[in-house]
């Protein structure tokens, strides 16, 4: 996990990447946003 900013510049350089930063998560944003993430990482793993 990085910094929102340090993120934007690693998912730039990744092929291929998707950055979804869901707000005011924290270290802990899968925790927060299980639901959400979960099915952004499904649709994402299935294209």
């Amino acid at each position: 996990m990085l910094p929102t900013p340090n993120t934007r510049d690693m998912a730039g350089r990744l092929p291929d990447s998707e950055l979804v930063i869901y707000p005011d998560a924290g270290h802990g944003g899968i925790f927060q946003y299980h639901e959400q993430f979960v099915g952004t990482a499904l649709d994402f793993l299935a294209r």
